[in-house]
């Protein structure tokens, strides 16, 4: 009895790309010379941009692993793909953003 590959990208392989463009990022925000990443987004951290307005939200690289944070991720990929030009962008309202990630942080 075989098991079907899917054609979707690894969950690690999806993660490393999510991790590759989030650190290129930064070029409107401010970025070290030597590193090229955004000054103010600290080590072991991303930046995401969430509701209508687009706030800006920095959130620890651990959050990936989180079942609820990965669907948030596969929403923005359906929604977006990972080829825009404002950056990561997380397709939900901010009260959801800030309730879920406040859970995660506990």
């Amino acid at each position: 009895m075989g098991v079907g590959k899917s054609n979707k990208m690894p969950q690690t392989a999806v993660l490393k790309q999510i991790l590759k463009r989030c650190s290129s990022l930064g070029k409107k925000h401010g970025c070290d010379n030597l590193s090229g990443l955004p000054v103010d987004v600290p080590k072991g951290h991303f930046a995401v941009y969430v509701g209508e307005n687009r706030s800006r939200y920095i959130v620890p690289i651990s959050f990936l692993t989180h079942p609820q944070f990965q669907c948030l991720l596969q929403q923005a990929e359906d929604e977006f793909g990972f080829v825009h030009d404002m950056g990561l962008t997380i397709p939900c309202e901010q009260v959801v953003f800030e309730s879920l990630t406040s859970m995660l942080r506990c």
